[in-house]
């Protein structure tokens, strides 16, 4: 049996925006194989930008579906020539981008089942299987009109918010197949199944439509979070019985079933591999990244992400609630600061020549609280809260039109990351004994940068690598769906976490202060920037 468990393989694909990338695992968890295909150079005859196509209402954002399939048949050749061996894959996951939709046209399900191992998949799929070829991504925003009917239809933004874990938003895949039911009816007319382009992805390896997952699922405004059903609302309010259309979600540990004969006999995988159900691409990346229950991981880049393990979701009208793609039974949170990397060194420059050094060293020779003093750098107009402008208030609250430089780094870095606690909270994310902070992306190699957030967040700092993030999710999540019964995801994961994971490990810095006056300093220091913010950016009418 543990020969057997170290000959397994399992395989996560990513259908990102701009490649399709695949990332094999050992039992062990280590990877063995790697492969990718670029959707602008290696099939140029889609003739993309990034992966997509802008079109000239410079609002309207869609991908070639059929390249897509495309893409699959040439990764998989790779993978041959390469010399990988399927038949050693016990199990198969995969993600897709956020919110993309797929139409297959009536019949469609005859064609998937009935696939020829001597041609390829673009050479049977390109003609008769797909409604529409230009599916919309999450780049679109051409979907303001539909957005607007379906929040009147829930009742405001925020009762939407607490259905579906979001207010509406114009990639949303609900938002999406309202616009296509009104503008092109005849294409959705002849619809028989709308995938998400996780659950497409899926559907190619199993031969038949795959269901949609609980997580990816909640990126749609059509899910009820909690219920884990559609929502009878957001279905009438976007198109006449939509739910047969979409099929009944499923959790995303669900084995969907065997892969289809066409990939046996046409690439040599084992009859018994299983297809476990495929999910979105940052739901992915939370798995990928090992997050645990009461852990935060920020991504520190041009904007500044942050991904939540919750268990008590408050869905509100900035930031996004889904369902936990490794307990489907507990919630993720993703939230995005827009103002991120390109404030912090428009700051460096203007207040330390330059120089990082100075900047580290301004972090280092200013206190906890910076004496009181607060600041709000949204130099482009921010999503979370939305609001734009510098302003920065004494330790009397007075609005202020300078500060010293050391003051004007420490506020700027420790007004971010107490922004990004606040608003995590206001999700439902809340501080447990062992929470984590992951921290990844450029000022994650900045030991002051990451010193702040530990002690915003009273918890260490672990610094980790996203480059293969939601691939290795989905490989991690493959092994999962194959061994459910057997031993936890988590505790698989974990197990590794410190050797394979973590590069640097920041502790909070209590800087003489004991620790419930150093909790009780950033509890006051966040709520006077809390009240603050409110009176900047109030929120919208619901």
């Amino acid at each position: 049996l543990m020969a057997a468990a170290q000959d397994s393989l399992y395989l996560g694909f990513d259908f990102s925006t701009q490649q399709l990338k695949v990332v094999a695992i050992d039992g062990d968890l280590n990877v063995v194989h790697q492969n990718h295909v670029l959707f602008d150079s290696e099939l140029p005859e889609f003739r993309t930008q990034g992966g997509v196509q802008l079109h000239a209402d410079r609002l309207t954002v869609t991908s070639p579906v059929l390249m897509w399939v495309k893409a699959l048949d040439l990764l998989l050749d790779k993978m041959r020539r390469a010399e990988f061996d399927f038949s050693r894959v016990r199990a198969l996951s995969g993600s897709g981008q956020q919110h993309g939709s797929v139409y297959w046209r009536r019949g469609a399900s005859e064609t998937l089942n009935q696939l020829d191992p001597d041609q390829s998949l673009y050479q049977q799929l390109q003609v008769c299987v797909f409604s529409v070829l230009d599916s919309p991504v999450w780049m679109d925003s051409s979907s303001s009109q539909q957005c607007q009917d379906l929040q009147a239809a829930a009742g405001g933004a925020l009762r939407l918010a607490e259905i579906t874990g979001s207010r509406a938003y114009e990639r949303f895949t609900g938002n999406q197949i309202a616009k296509l039911r009104q503008n092109r009816l005849e294409e959705f007319q002849d619809t028989e199944r709308i995938s998400l382009v996780s659950s497409f992805a899926a559907s190619l390896f199993l031969g038949g439509y795959a269901a949609i997952d609980y997580s990816d699922g909640s990126g749609m405004n059509l899910l009820d979070i909690r219920s884990r059903t559609w929502s009878e609302i957001c279905l009438e309010a976007t198109a006449p019985h939509l739910d047969r259309l979409l099929g009944a979600p499923l959790p995303p540990t669900s084995v969907l079933g065997p892969v289809s004969s066409y990939f046996v006999r046409r690439c040599g995988f084992s009859e018994s591999c299983r297809v476990v159900a495929f999910t979105g691409d940052n739901p992915a990346s939370l798995a990928g990244m090992r997050l645990q229950q009461g852990d935060i991981a920020v991504s520190l880049g041009t904007s500044d992400t942050v991904f939540l393990w919750i268990q008590q979701p408050r869905p509100a009208l900035e930031g996004h609630v889904f369902c936990n793609p490794v307990d489907w039974q507990e919630y993720m949170a993703l939230l995005c600061f827009k103002n991120g990397s390109l404030t912090r060194e428009r700051v460096r420059n203007e207040c330390t020549g330059g120089s990082w050094e100075v900047f580290s060293a301004a972090l280092r020779e200013t206190p906890l609280g910076n004496n009181g003093n607060i600041g709000f750098y949204f130099d482009t107009m921010e999503i979370t809260p939305p609001a734009v402008g510098v302003h920065r208030f004494d330790s009397d609250d007075t609005e202020v039109s300078s500060v010293s430089p050391q003051v004007e780094v420490r506020a700027l870095v420790e007004g971010q990351f107490l922004s990004r606690r606040l608003h995590a909270e206001r999700l439902g994310y809340s501080i447990i004994p062992g929470t984590r902070v992951l921290a990844t992306g450029g000022a994650s190699s900045n030991k002051e940068i990451l010193q702040v957030l530990s002690d915003v967040f009273n918890a260490p700092v672990y610094t980790i690598d996203l480059s293969n993030s939601t691939c290795l999710g989905s490989a991690y999540r493959a092994l999962h769906g194959n061994t459910l019964t057997v031993l936890p995801l988590i505790l698989l994961i974990l197990q590794q976490y410190c050797s394979s994971a973590s590069v640097l490990i920041i502790s909070p810095d209590y800087c003489d202060l004991k620790k419930g006056k150093k909790e009780n300093l950033v509890k006051e220091v966040k709520e006077k920037r809390w009240n603050k913010e409110k009176k900047r950016a109030p929120e919208a009418d619901p």
